[in-house]
């Protein structure tokens, strides 16, 4: 009985102090260090007026005041749910790591499309050479003249699409948890991003068209602020308010003609809602090294 009573004496407490340590241990968190996630989903967007300035053979001239829009696919397309088709709209393509508790870096592609309205009442600037437009009969040198864009003579756009290919640094917390175990959360994200822009573009002006003119043409920078819903903490959906600053320094315009380009700069907002996954690398218990699996 002596030997029962220190044996009790010396291991209860080492019991105890396991079942303390393991009940410490961390549940799968999607802000801590270790997690893997990824999205995809959809965007709006829309853009602010801006200037465009048009250089090639025999003109070089500034559009000022243009209105553009995005140019989002219907529902009823079909794109959204044919694989073939699934990059067809404006799409919205990340992943990322958090490489410490609530601060992840990741890697997307923000598929937007920018479209020069119809009937733009813009204000022309510069110089058309004569002979170059014989389609609307623009010749000379102008300053702030106003006119109205007419598509069949005039049009450009990225619908092919403006793509945005950026890096982000994103602070995540958690706002809320629900559920036996919290399996269902509320994460909040605050991030800023900066990146290339590729652009796909198309260019209808003095009787040509040219279409799908690839170039990296510039670059940009953004901040996003946005909610994610996580479900049995693997699987999230999440929308992101976004608003950035891009610069296009040289968007090839004449697939042959390097020195046809178009210099573009402007504000854009967008919205985007995506579903994703959360997978958890390397989480840790409350000593901060011990893997939980």
């Amino acid at each position: 009985m002596r030997l029962l009573f220190v044996f009790l004496l010396i291991f209860a407490p080492l019991s105890a102090q396991s079942q303390t340590q393991w009940s410490k241990k961390k549940q799968k968190i999607s802000v801590a260090q270790g997690t893997l996630f990824g999205y995809w989903g959809y965007n709006r967007s829309a853009y602010t007026k801006s200037n465009l300035r048009f250089l090639g053979p025999g003109y070089d001239f500034t559009m000022q005041g243009v209105e553009a829009s995005d140019n989002p696919s219907r529902i009823g397309s079909g794109h959204y749910i044919d694989l073939k088709k699934i990059t067809v709209p404006q799409f919205n393509a990340r992943v990322g790591y958090y490489f410490k508790d609530h601060w992840a870096i990741s890697f997307g592609y923000d598929h937007m499309k920018y479209i020069f309205n119809d009937q733009n009442e813009v204000l022309l600037s510069g110089q058309i050479d004569p002979g170059v437009d014989t389609e609307t009969n623009l010749s000379g040198i102008y300053n702030a003249e106003p006119i109205t864009t007419d598509r069949k003579t005039f049009h450009y756009e990225n619908s092919d699409g403006l793509n945005y290919l950026r890096f982000e640094l994103t602070r995540s917390d958690l706002l809320f948890g629900f559920g036996d175990k919290k399996q269902f959360m509320i994460t909040s994200n605050l991030g800023v991003g900066a990146g290339t822009i590729l652009s796909f573009n198309d260019f209808t002006f003095a009787g040509k068209k040219n279409v799908r003119t690839i170039s990296m043409s510039g670059y940009g920078i953004s901040a996003h602020v946005g909610l994610r819903f996580e479900f049995f903490r693997h699987v999230f959906l999440q929308s992101t308010l976004s608003g950035g600053f891009h610069h296009q320094l040289a968007v090839k315009n004449r697939p042959n003609d390097p020195s046809a380009i178009t210099k573009h700069k402007y504000g854009y907002g967008e919205l985007h809602t995506v579903l994703g996954f959360l997978i958890y690398i390397r989480p840790t218990n409350s000593c901060d090294s011990c893997p939980v699996w």
